[in-house]
């Protein structure tokens, strides 16, 4: 199992797929899940790219660390797993919570990042009191207790009758999840207001949002564009999870911006 260790000893793991001498494209997963989340978008892209897929801290089958740790802490995760590699720059996507890591990541060190696709995501995501009673739910009931209604927002009613295969796969990675690894997700997330460094990015950007995303919702998305110079915007027919959701319109979307 390919892994690092931070210099502040948490266990990274990680995994490559795709095309060997492609730039490398970083995909990060979301609040809750792991890098399989990406497994619609691999195939593809993967023709093009070699593929770098990491379970965040906390989450799949990486470590959860010692203490209480910011998105800053995500971001130099990242930048672990680029020096690891030996890689100079590369392409970061990152969805919800790692859509913020690469808010961090393109503020903070813009000379690693070739492009950002933020996807779902916001640079604040809900109130501290939201977090409060998220987290004190989890400590209380595992996040086998909060499964079922972080699914609801997650995906649209329709989405969930039609594809439930699919919709019980990404389940059981919340559901599976560590309780402390996502509840010091969820602190991380309630301490990170990234709205003031929106316009000194630098880095080429996508904006994806969600069309009936309830928890980062269309307007985050515009407004993320809007203040960030020169970023492309992309709205899907979607809720929180698009790339699943909407896996065609959102990996034709991040082709295009990626070859353009």
């Amino acid at each position: 199992m390919p892994e690092i260790t931070t210099d502040d000893g948490c266990r990274l793991h990680y995994q490559l797929d795709g095309r060997e001498d492609g730039p490398l494209l970083v995909f990060a997963n979301s609040l809750g899940t792991a890098l399989a989340m990406w497994d619609p978008q691999v195939p593809s892209l993967g023709e093009h790219f070699r593929i770098l897929r990491f379970d965040a801290r906390g989450h799949g089958l990486s470590g959860i660390g010692a203490g209480a740790y910011g998105i800053d802490r995500l971001g130099r995760d990242v930048l672990s797993l680029l020096d690891h590699l030996g890689v100079a720059k590369a392409h970061f996507c990152g969805l919800s919570m790692s859509g913020m890591v690469g808010i961090w990541l393109g503020r903070q060190a813009p000379e690693r990042c070739l492009s950002l696709a933020l996807c779902n995501t916001a640079a604040l995501i809900g109130s501290k009191e939201t977090w409060e009673a998220r987290i004190a739910a989890v400590m209380a009931q595992g996040t086998a207790g909060i499964t079922d209604a972080v699914i609801d927002r997650w995906f649209t009613e329709p989405f969930r009758a039609r594809a439930p295969a699919e919709v019980a796969r990404i389940a059981v990675m919340l559901r599976t999840t560590p309780s402390a690894g996502y509840a010091a997700a969820c602190a991380a997330i309630r301490d990170a207001d990234l709205r003031a460094e929106l316009g000194a990015i630098a880095v080429r950007t996508l904006v994806i949002a969600g069309t009936f995303d309830q928890s980062t919702t269309a307007a985050d998305g515009r407004f993320l564009a809007q203040g960030i110079p020169g970023a492309r915007y992309a709205e899907l027919a979607s809720a929180h999870l698009s790339n699943i959701e909407a896996a065609g319109d959102f990996t034709r979307t991040l082709s295009d911006f990626l070859s353009s």
